[in-house]
């Protein structure tokens, strides 16, 4: 039967006779199978997630891309384009990606503040949906780019509307201060221009305005904003075809409470449609919210280093595995994957990487012993598409879990794989 705490796990990862699984899959089993680190996603939870943003939407004329930096593994991107999504790509590297995930090029949306001219050019090749512009530099190249290859880009405009979303500063991106977008007061004079362009075609309006939002005001008080533009813009000339909301819903690290994608889109779709605005196509890019909470990341204890300051918890996953920490300070949970008996002790749970930033959690309460396994939660976003391999680290194994199916979907890398591209001196 599952424990108690078992309604505190994210959907789809619970404890069952006593181990902690990923759907029908004992996480226990796995990492005897494949070894440690490793990162297991359940496709169910991800699809449950998608469902939340298409049961909002249905009936609306739409398109979901997911913004695959979050988590760009070849199978997660198969799992969500097979279910309907399109892509949101910020890189040439992410468009190959997504071209060999098997996505309708025209289901693909180009973010990003620095496309490249050959970046460009091969994305007007494979034609793709629509080009997110966000300064007026990059419109004219892309103008000079498009009329050099015989074509009409599509694009939207990304506004920067100065919304704080109340989230990280490192993950904000709507605000003055960020490098994203072109400024609320720019906006109308740009379309304007956008419009003279003979290498260009103005399709939409876009607006992101940061990641893990856990507040429903930021999205209603961006959607007034870009409303009273696409107004501004049409009535200068320019039509709008679609209005582009990006993404940015967080998910429950640690008792945080974003509202439920289904919820948040009610309240804005209502609004849209108080508005007069809710013929338009709508374009969302979720990442996080998709992917975040479908992860597990499974680490091995391998010491335990009691002091007089701190005890210290030394697992194998590092800092290369699970940047997040490091980076932002960001908590994930972490629990046992067969919780044992006795006191817990309060450690800070660290890796092997020679760095003190090398952390994955501080201050955590566990009953521990060396050769553990412990769940690191909500690790399927932002943990394997920024890991490194540094102190020469290999990424590790991913598995995606149906059921009790399991498939790798990434094999673990060797030293021989980081060296491959590397030449010894003559």
């Amino acid at each position: 039967m599952k424990t108690a705490s078992s309604h505190s796990l994210p959907p789809h990862i619970h404890y069952l006779d006593g181990q902690l699984g990923v759907e029908q899959r004992s996480l226990e089993a796995l990492a005897r199978e494949h070894g440690t680190p490793l990162f297991v996603y359940s496709q169910a939870a991800m699809l449950d997630a998608l469902g939340s943003y298409q049961r909002a939407l249905a009936g609306r004329e739409h398109l979901i891309c997911y913004a695959m930096k979050a988590n760009s593994t070849l199978g997660i991107l198969q799992s969500l384009v097979r279910a309907g999504c399109g892509l949101d790509i910020v890189s040439g590297g992410e468009l190959e990606r997504a071209l060999a995930a098997g996505v309708t090029p025209e289901r693909i949306i180009f973010s990003g503040v620095g496309k490249t001219r050959a970046e460009m050019r091969r994305a007007l090749a494979v034609g793709i949906g629509c080009f997110n512009v966000e300064s007026r530099a990059e419109l004219d190249v892309l103008d000079a780019v498009a009329q050099e290859v015989g074509q009409r880009a599509p694009v939207s405009i990304r506004v920067n509307p100065n919304v704080d979303a109340k989230t990280h500063p490192y993950i904000s991106t709507g605000l003055k201060g960020n490098k994203f977008g072109i400024a609320h007061e720019d906006v109308v004079a740009t379309y304007q221009h956008a419009a003279t362009c003979r290498g260009l075609r103005v399709v939409g309006i876009d607006c992101h305005i940061g990641s893990q939002i856990t507040q429903t005001e930021p999205y209603l008080d961006a959607m007034d904003r870009i409303l009273d533009l696409v107004q501004a813009i049409e009535t200068s000339g320019v039509a709008i075809a679609h209005i582009d909301f990006g993404g940015g819903l967080g998910i429950d690290y640690n008792a945080d409470a974003p509202p439920p994608a289904q919820q948040l889109w009610t309240q804005l779709l209502h609004k849209l449609d108080a508005r007069g605005f809710g013929d338009r196509k709508i374009l969302l890019e979720p990442g996080r919210s998709l992917v975040g909470n479908a992860g597990v990341c499974v680490t091995e204890v391998l010491y335990l280093k009691p002091g007089e300051q701190k005890n210290f918890l030394i697992v194998d996953a590092a800092m290369n595995d699970l940047p997040r920490p490091a980076m932002y300070e960001a908590f994930h949970r972490i629990v046992p994957v067969a919780p044992r008996p006795g006191a817990p002790t309060t450690w800070d749970v660290v890796g092997p990487v020679c760095e003190s930033g090398d952390w994955l959690g501080r201050d955590r309460a566990l009953a521990v012993q060396a050769g553990d396994l412990l769940a690191v939660l909500s690790a399927g976003a932002y943990c394997m598409s920024m890991a490194s391999n540094y102190n020469t680290r290999g990424r590790a194994t991913e598995l995606l879990v149906q059921g009790e199916q399991v498939t790798v979907i990434r094999q673990r890398e060797t030293a021989a794989d980081q060296m491959r591209l590397e030449s010894l001196l003559p």
